[in-house]
């Protein structure tokens, strides 16, 4: 099986259960506040983990954070390509409602102060057909786009959170584009995230002309999961599951969807497996704690 580096973010998540999620100029309590590991990257890692997979992690956390390091490596993932700045740690403030909903504002700290001689040291050992996965939530990302495509590996990019910053990079080079609604609506050039079936499928006919060649996979939440590459589309509905926390659903189902791929399995068949293991991590607390093992699929 290839190999899979997931070059991306590690934070502290600091995380507020509250009634609802803060208006502008309003001040608002908390019923709790704990402390996790985090990251859209490290959540990734940790799903395709989990999944069932060998990973490595790369990426950089400061002093405060090398707790992150013995977290991650307890859940299966290989963090030997994580370097240690005497800066911050990444971090996050999360506020989850009583419906599972959450937000989320983001502090980049280590994870915007990678090296290029950290980028080409980790890339180094990987090649040909291997497995590469990529947020926005780390510097860099163009120059590590382009290095591992000159290596040969196969390119899985998160675009998330999205910013205008995505269409410049060299998308043309990315083998699987996994969005959300609102990712999706920005790549399509929309000012909104899509809302409804009529809505996705258009946007994915705009996204499968502007990427050929490439698979694109929409996760929409209660309204399911799309696939779509050229001519061909794909769909599953939704695993219906009480929702407690939502906040890594999809990083979940990134890396249930990679690694069912890269067993083998056909776009439907890695959708359908994803949806099931995002249904499990919706219904518990937490970030990447809250993600199911592969035992617990089958």
């Amino acid at each position: 099986m290839s190999k899979i580096l997931n070059y991306g973010s590690i934070n502290i998540d600091h995380v507020y259960k509250v009634d609802h999620i803060v208006a502008p100029g309003e001040t608002l309590g908390s019923e709790s506040l704990s402390f996790f590991a985090g990251g859209k990257g490290a959540n990734q890692s940790v799903a395709i983990a989990k999944a069932g997979a060998e990973v490595y992690h790369a990426g950089k956390i400061g002093s405060d954070g090398t707790w992150l390091l013995d977290t991650l490596a307890e859940a299966g993932v290989d963090t030997d390509f994580v370097t240690v700045s005497d800066g911050h740690t990444g971090h996050a403030i999360i506020q989850v409602n009583r419906e599972g909903e959450n937000s989320i504002i983001l502090y980049g700290g280590g994870n915007r102060e990678i090296l290029r001689v950290e980028i080409d040291a980790a890339l180094e050992h990987f090649g040909n057909n291997d497995c590469l996965v990529l947020q926005n939530e780390i510097n860099e990302t163009p120059y590590i786009m382009k290095k591992a495509h000159s290596r040969g590996l196969r390119i899985y990019l998160n675009p998330a959170p999205f910013s205008e910053e995505v269409e410049t990079w060299p998308l043309e080079l990315v083998n699987t584009l996994i969005v959300n609604e609102t990712e999706a609506a920005g790549l399509a050039g929309l000012s909104g995230p899509a809302t409804g079936e009529g809505s996705l499928e258009a946007i994915l006919d705009i996204l499968a002309d502007r990427y050929p060649g490439t698979d694109i996979v929409l996760t929409a939440g209660k309204h399911g999961a799309y696939f779509a590459r050229e001519g061909r589309r794909d769909y599953v509905p939704i695993v219906e599951s009480a929702v407690v926390d939502t906040t890594a659903a999809g990083d979940t189902f990134l890396g249930y969807y990679l690694v069912a791929r890269n067993e083998g399995n056909g776009p439907r068949e890695a959708m359908e497996r994803a949806a099931r293991a995002a249904s499990i991590t919706v219904s518990r607390h937490g970030a990447m704690e809250s993600i199911p093992t592969a035992a617990e699929l089958d």
